[in-house]
């Protein structure tokens, strides 16, 4: 199973991911920046597995690059939040 077949493992594995580029020094602006480049990949090559990635799309598709990045910004903060609140 991928983790992109569903959205709270998928949450989770960027919650996991971010924490090690953090606790390895990565700093907010590099993570901020590989966020928006890992949208634009999902954007661009990967099909969504349900509907919440779909959503995700679409907004990206539809979305300036300055909306773009709230966007990326906006997931890190999720899954930031998720991690505190499952701590």
């Amino acid at each position: 199973m991928s983790v992109l077949d569903n959205f709270d493992s998928w949450k989770g594995f960027l919650a996991n991911k971010l924490q090690e580029a953090q606790q390895q020094g990565m700093s907010q602006q590099t993570i901020e920046s590989v966020a928006e480049e890992v949208g634009d990949y999902l954007a661009q090559s990967v099909d969504p597995k349900n509907s919440e990635e779909t959503v995700l799309r679409d907004l990206w598709n539809a979305a300036s690059e300055e909306e773009q990045q709230a966007i990326a910004n906006t997931m890190i903060k999720l899954v930031q939040n998720q991690g505190n609140m499952n701590q």
